[in-house]
Parts: structure tokens; sequence; C-alpha cells
């Protein structure tokens, strides 16, 4: 299970050193793709399948399957750790989730999100803020916002 939270830097040569606790589970050979609110999702190829839940089935006329595939499917990245973990973050990437130069690793059950650390920050702190009016919207199913 991957839980937890790391830090990591943009190195020489844009390399990203992967947690290793996170490798332990992940593996060698990872999939990085666009994730939300500016993050980024990496798994493993087995479990690649898992971060496209809910659009499976579905039909490819619903435009919102559609939507969600291209951006998981078509903003994904093949990456391959070398010996001591690391990795190259392709450019469209590193755009994406406005990786400047630290970043943190959130462990999330299945994938790890990475994100550029003043953006989690800022994340976090909006949700920390939040938490009681967000958990009480999970338990009423209520997804208005209201």
């Amino acid at each position: 299970m991957l839980i937890g939270q790391y830090e990591g830097k943009v190195g020489e040569k844009n390399r990203i050193a992967f947690p290793k606790k996170f490798r332990e589970e992940l593996g060698d050979n990872l999939i990085i793709t666009y994730g939300y609110e500016n993050s980024l999702i990496v798994v493993s190829e087995k479990n690649w399948r898992s971060l496209l839940e809910g659009t499976e089935g579905k039909p490819f006329v619903q435009q919102e399957t559609r939507h969600v595939q291209r951006l998981l499917l078509g903003g994904a990245s093949f990456i391959r750790l070398d010996s001591k973990g690391r990795f190259v973050l392709p450019t469209y990437l590193r755009d994406f989730a406005k990786i400047k130069n630290e970043i943190i690793f959130i462990g999330l059950y299945r994938y790890v999100e990475m994100w550029d650390k003043g953006i989690w920050e800022e994340y976090r702190s909006s949700v920390e803020k939040n938490i009681s009016e967000i958990s009480a919207k999970l338990v009423t199913g209520d997804e208005s916002g209201e």
C-alpha cells in the first residue's frame, strides 16, 4: 500500500529521485500522466488500468469519457528508473504540474501523486481549512458545493 509524503528535488540534468519506499511497491517501470489540481499521477505498469476506473465500459460517444481518457492516456509517459531510482520527467508533464525545483510525492493507496512543493502547500492549506465541510459533503453525498 502506498502511503505517506516524501520530498524531492529536480537535480542535475533534470533528474528526479523517486522515493525508495514507493519504488519498493511500484517497481522500476512506471507510467506518469496528468493528474488533477496540477498534480501528476505515477503508477506501476500493472496498476495502470486502475486509473481508468469509471471510464471503462462507458460509451465512447459520451464526452466525459473521452475527456478523462484523453487526459490520462494522452498525457501518459513510460518511465524506467535507473539503478539509483532516478528518472527524467518529460517537459510537457513538468510544465503541466508547474514543477520548479522542489517536489512532494504523496502515496495514495494504489498510486503516487507528484506536486510542485509550493502548489502542494497552497492546496493542502485550503483543504485543511475546509476539511469539515468537505467531510460533510462526503457523508451527505452533496457534490453541489452548497
